[in-house]
Parts: structure tokens; C-alpha cells; sequence
């Protein structure tokens, strides 16, 4: 089971340099969970840098797997992981996401890159 960070998602829709890498790892995956602060941040980062249209077909994309909402377990378990390891809101709701489910997180967001139970592309693993 996975949990794909908002990084990769993005990575995936305006085709970036990572783009191959992550879809590959959302394909060989058993099972995607998304998040609903996942859907936000993609949402309202195409919607800002491309077009309502693309926001919608992009939103419309992640609501094929299995969305996860925030509720106020999710949200305390959230609230610990970002005191203990510096993580911001986002961050901290979809790493807290991920170990609920026993999922591993796919990002290619430096905050999460050295906790356990993810999967980081750093920007050397570059498509070619």
C-alpha cells in the first residue's frame, strides 16, 4: 500500500523530470491511498499555475483510489509527528496517513526523506 505525497502527484501531471519514476512506482503499487490534504494542495496548485481544467481532470484522477479523510484521530496522530519530527501540516497529515495504513509514503519531498516508512525520489533520479 502507498501513499503518494502531493510531490509526486504534481511530478506526475506536468510530466517533470521525475514524472516516469513516480508513475512507475503508483502502477507497481498494491494499492494507492490519497489523502484529502493531498487533493487540496494538487487542486490548488494546478488550478494556480495551469487551469480550473486541468485542477478538475487532475482531481477527478486521484478520486479513482481510495481517498482518505481527515478526522480527528488522523488529525492528533498528524499533530505528534509534526512536533516530533518538524513536519508542516501537510506533511505531518499525510505521513500520519500513511502509518495508520501501513503504507509506505512516495514523495519526492525532502521534508519526509529520512523518516522511516517512505520511499524518497531525490532530484538525481531523474528520468532520462
Amino acid at each position: 500500500m502507498k501513499v503518494v505525497d502531493s510531490s509526486a502527484w504534481l511530478e506526475v501531471l506536468i510530466e517533470a523530470p521525475r514524472a516516469r519514476r513516480f508513475q512507475q512506482l503508483i502502477e507497481e503499487a498494491e494499492g494507492v491511498l490519497v489523502p484529502t490534504i493531498v487533493v487540496y494542495e494538487v487542486f490548488k496548485f494546478l488550478q494556480r499555475e495551469e487551469s480550473l481544467d486541468t485542477a478538475e481532470r487532475a482531481a477527478a484522477l486521484l478520486k479513482t483510489y481510495h481517498i482518505v479523510p481527515l478526522d480527528d484521530r488522523l488529525a492528533m496522530e498528524a499533530a505528534d509527528f509534526s512536533l516530533r519530527h518538524g513536519l508542516p501540516m501537510a506533511d505531518a497529515i499525510v505521513y500520519a496517513t500513511a502509518v495508520a495504513h501501513n503504507a509506505t509514503v512516495v514523495t519526492g519531498d525532502e521534508h519526509f526523506a529520512e523518516l522511516e516508512g517512505v520511499e524518497f525520489v531525490g532530484a538525481g533520479e531523474q528520468d532520462e
